[in-house]
C-alpha cells in the first residue's frame, strides 16, 4: 500500500538492570512499545521493526537504578500517508455529510460531502425486509447504479493530509479513480475513460485560457 516505507536508525535502548538476563526480550518490548504510534524522528507510524545489536557492551547510567543503554540498528516499516497518495479503507461509518473509514486498523480516513464528487449522492438503502431500523446511510453514484459506498465496503481515496498525532486522516473522493475498490476493479474501463476525458477537457480550457490571455495583449500592443 502507498503512504508505508522501509528505514533505517541507529537506536540506544535503556533497559533496567533487571532485564539484564533477558536483553533480547527487554529490546523487543521496548520497541513494541512504540508500535502504531508517531515517531517524529522516523517521520510516520511505526508498523513493524526488525533489530539487530551492534555492540555486546553497554554504556552504564549512574543513579539509584543504573540503567544501562544498548546500542543498535533496527529496519521499520513506518506509514505516513502524502497528499496526492491513494489509499483503502474499510467503511466504518456513513452520514450524510461524510463517509469514514479505517485504515490498516489502527488509522480512521474521514472523507466530507465537499470532498465526494457530484456523481455521488446520499441515500437511503432500505432491506427488503425487516424494521424501518435496518435502513442504512450509503453514497451512490448517479451514472453507475451499482457504484455504492456503504458500511462494510473498501473504499479508496487520496489523501488530502494526515495527523500523525491523532492517526487521523483527511480524505477526497473528487478523482474517478476513488470510490468503492471493487467496483474500480471491475470496471477499470469504464472510470479510467472518463478520467481520460476530464483530463482532456482540463487540458482544453488550459488552451483556451492561454489562447484568449496571448490575443488579449496583442489587442493592448495594438492599442498601444
Amino acid at each position: 500500500m502507498e503512504g508505508s516505507k522501509e528505514c533505517e536508525a541507529n537506536l540506544v535502548i535503556y533497559l533496567h538492570p533487571s532485564k539484564a538476563n533477558c536483553v533480547n526480550d527487554a529490546i523487543h518490548g521496548e520497541l513494541t512499545s512504540i508500535m502504531f504510534t508517531y515517531n517524529e524522528i522516523l517521520e510516520g507510524v511505526i508498523l513493524a521493526y526488525d533489530p539487530v545489536c551492534c555492540s555486546k557492551l553497554a554504556k552504564i547510567l549512574p543513579g539509584v537504578e543504573p540503567y544501562f543503554g544498548v546500542r543498535l540498528k533496527a529496519k521499520f516499516i513506518v506509514f505516513n500517508p502524502t497528499p496526492d497518495m491513494l489509499l483503502e479503507g474499510k467503511v466504518v461509518k456513513v452520514t450524510r455529510t461524510a463517509i469514514c473509514a479505517e485504515v490498516l486498523g489502527f488509522a480512521w480516513a474521514s472523507i466530507l460531502d465537499e470532498d465526494i464528487r457530484e456523481d455521488f449522492k446520499h441515500c437511503i438503502v432500505k432491506k427488503k425486509r425487516g424494521p424501518e431500523g435496518n435502513s442504512k446511510h450509503a453514497f451512490a453514484s448517479q451514472t453507475h447504479k451499482k457504484h455504492m459506498i456503504k458500511v462494510g465496503n473498501t473504499v479508496r481515496f487520496v489523501v488530502k493530509s494526515f495527523d500523525g498525532e491523532m492517526l487521523h486522516i483527511t480524505g477526497s473522493m473528487l478523482g474517478n479513480n476513488t470510490g468503492n475498490s471493487e467496483w474500480l476493479d471491475r470496471h477499470v474501463g469504464q472510470w479510467s475513460q472518463a478520467d481520460r476525458v476530464s483530463n482532456k477537457r482540463i487540458k482544453e480550457d488550459a488552451g483556451d485560457e492561454k489562447s484568449e490571455n496571448k490575443n488579449s495583449s496583442k489587442r493592448k500592443r495594438d492599442q498601444d
